[in-house]
Order: C-alpha cells, then structure tokens, then sequence
C-alpha cells in the first residue's frame, strides 16, 4: 500500500467540514442506542492505536457529561484484564473502538463483555465489519475518499461519536443541567473552531517541524482530554516522518523525563483552557528553565508567549469536555511539515 503524504494535509482542511457531516447521522443514531442504556454506570472503552487515544480524549466527557465511571483502556488490557465481572456488568457499557471495524482483540472484547452481560457498543468508520458483528449495536461515522495516510480524520470521526454517546449517556441517565438540551448542538459547533485553528496552525506548522527535526526524541505533554491529544499528536509524528516522539502525562513529566538527557529535546505542551491549564503552563516554564526549546498549544491571546519559543493557536470557544477535537488539530500539520522536511514517506523511513 503507497502512502500519500499530501493526504495528510487535505486531511487537516477537512476536519471541520467532518464534524458538520457526521455530527447529524451519528446523533441520531446514538440517540437511537442510548435508549437502552439508563442503568449504564460504567463504561469501559477499548482500541489500539488512534482508537485508543480517542478513548483517553473522551473519558472527560463520560465522567462529567453522563455521571459515570470511565476506564479508557488499551485493548489488551481490557481483553486480558479489565473486563467487567459478571456481578457487576449489568451496570456496564463497554465501547470497542475501531476505525477499520477489523481489531480482533477488539472484536474479542465486546464478545466477551456480551457474554457476560454487559451493553456493548461499536465505534467505527466501516460498515459491516468484524467489530459491528460483535456487539449490540454500532456507531458508524463513514468516511468516504480517504487515500491512505496516517489517521486524522478517522480518529476525529472516533472521537466525535465517543462524544456524542457521552451526551447521551448523560441524557437517557437524566443527568438534568441548565442548558443541557444544547450539549449535542453545541458539539456540532466546535466544527467552526477546528477549521479556525487548522487556518491559523499552517503557517506556524513549519516552525515547528524546523525546531523539532534533528532531536532524538520529541515530548509531547498534556493532562485530561489534553492527554489523549498527546498521545495521538506523537503517534503522528511517529507514522509520518519516522521521528521518535512519545507522549506523557504533565505531572508525570515533571517527575520523570524532565530529568532526561540531552537537555535541548524539544517539548511540546497542550494547554488548552481548562482544569489543567494552569498545570501546562508551569510545566513549560520548567522545560524551558531546563534548557528546552517549548512550543505551546494554547490560545495564544492568552498571552503564553512568555514560557514558550513557539505557540501553536486554538481559536474558538469550545468546553473542555470537547476540547480535544480542537487541541488535536495541530498534529496533522505538525507531522506533515516534519515528513516534508526531512524527505520520508509515512509509515517508512525510506525517501518520498
């Protein structure tokens, strides 16, 4: 299969126009689902790869919007480990994530959980697959005319129906907020702030794919939704341009690989607006105390110019339980400069 880097880039212009698309169909679908889901007080959602960190970037969401408990796990783990005991599942929802609708393990999980009694639901860009089979109902967020590249809107159509089920989750379970009837509309209108800062993010993309080029590894950092838009932003630089990049929870650097040599690995901090802002922001201060260059992912009107060499600009309001679908859309454009840059082919470190 040839990759197409330059799809990476159609890719991030298209985000927006995604989440008008599949906002309408998806919602109507979840609403659809939701409707059995009433006594669901946790939800376990399962993938690997962009599957997986769509499942970290959502877990905010079910926590805060549907009142429930939230285990974002791998899908080993979850097969091997963490699915719910049979006293138990009755309560549970546990959600396979799957673009391709082809992860076994995936596809294992949720029959597992059926067996044991607990809802299933699958998540996925394909109808018909393994992963639909499996479970007892399905969200499809169909993606026509994809050209292969590594995943951006694959993992923004996961996320958005991981983010839609949360809102119904919340709403079948009467979680009753003023303004509540608005979250699904209000979800829909992120889309705005995501073609807003994929505009203002190309122009500094290039920047930051010259700061990042000759380093060893990249760090990239967040907490909360922000974490799951760590880990995806760092596995794009890994599948397009061969760099080694690897992602880590805020606190958790601070403790760890802020101590790692050489002191110049550039890091970059997702401090989207919210509980956790105030945590990035010291974060950064720090990395660049130590010597290293820091590029900040924040609303640059804000002011964090202070504590970073570069910023990469959110646009738009948006609240923190949706906030990765903006906060994340800064990896495709990051990734695509990098692999121009240095002259390799997604997946392959060989020349394009």
């Amino acid at each position: 299969m040839a990759y197409v880097l330059e799809e990476m880039a159609a890719q991030v212009d298209a985000l927006g126009g995604d989440v008008r698309a599949l906002h309408g169909p998806v919602l109507a679908a979840a609403r659809q689902v939701a409707a059995g889901w009433a006594k669901v007080e946790h939800v376990y959602v399962t993938g690997s790869g962009d599957s997986h960190h769509a499942a970290l970037a959502a877990e905010m969401a079910f926590t805060e919007l549907a009142g429930v408990v939230c285990l974002p796990l791998s899908a080993l783990r979850l097969l091997k480990y963490g699915l719910p005991r049979a006293e138990t599942a009755r309560a549970a929802l546990v959600v396979g994530v799957s673009a391709s609708g082809g992860h076994p393990l995936v596809a294992e999980a949720l029959r597992q959980a059926d067996t044991r009694g607990a809802r299933t639901l699958a998540v996925t860009s394909t109808a018909g697959s393994p992963v639909t089979a499996a479970a007892e109902a399905a969200l499809v967020a169909p993606l026509p005319s994809l050209r292969p590249c590594p995943g951006l809107r694959t993992y923004q159509a996961s996320l958005l129906a991981l983010l839609l089920s949360a809102v119904e989750l919340g709403r079948v379970r009467g979680r009753a907020a003023p303004g509540r009837d608005d979250l699904a509309r209000e979800l829909r209108e992120v889309a705005g702030a995501v073609e807003e800062t994929a505009a203002a993010t190309w122009p500094r993309a290039r920047h930051v794919a010259e700061l990042i080029a000759a380093a060893p590894v990249t760090m990239v950092l967040g907490s909360g939704p922000g974490y799951g838009g760590a880990r995806f932003a760092a596995a794009k630089l890994v599948e397009a341009a061969g760099a080694f990049a690897t992602a880590q929870d805020l606190e958790e650097w601070e403790h760890v690989e802020a101590l790692a040599r050489p002191s110049g690995l550039p890091t970059l901090v997702i401090a989207a607006p919210g509980r956790s802002r105030a945590r990035a922001v010291q974060v950064a201060a720090r990395a660049r105390e130590r010597g290293r260059p820091v590029v900040v992912v924040a609303d640059d009107r804000d002011g964090p110019a202070a504590f970073a060499d570069l910023v990469l600009p959110l646009r738009g309001t948006v609240r923190e339980e949706f906030s990765a679908l903006r906060s994340s859309v800064f990896a495709g454009a990051v990734a695509f400069e990098l692999a121009s840059r240095l002259g390799v082919a997604p997946f392959s470190t060989r020349t394009a």
